[in-house]
């Protein structure tokens, strides 16, 4: 009764596909691995200071070369 056989782990997944479908289960996946993706790519950037600054530096650089922007001030109607 210790640990469960081969069988047990294959009729526990085929419930498991039954209750969530197919579709729901890739989507779990998928969103669970983004959210890995972007733990780690946190992880990288929160280990040097220096690197988050430059890309930091660098995105508001290509955001200051687009044309297609406009910048405008809003004001509240009196």
């Amino acid at each position: 009764m210790g640990s469960f056989s081969v069988w047990h782990w294959l009729i526990v997944l085929l419930i498991v596909v039954l209750v969530f479908g197919t579709k729901k289960l890739k989507n779990l996946g998928s969103d669970l691995g983004g959210a890995v993706k972007g733990f780690k790519d946190g992880m990288k950037d929160g280990s040097t200071p220096e690197a988050a600054a430059e890309k930091t530096a660098v995105t508001d650089q290509s955001k200051a070369d687009d044309k297609t922007t406009i910048d405008v001030d809003a004001k509240q109607k009196s």
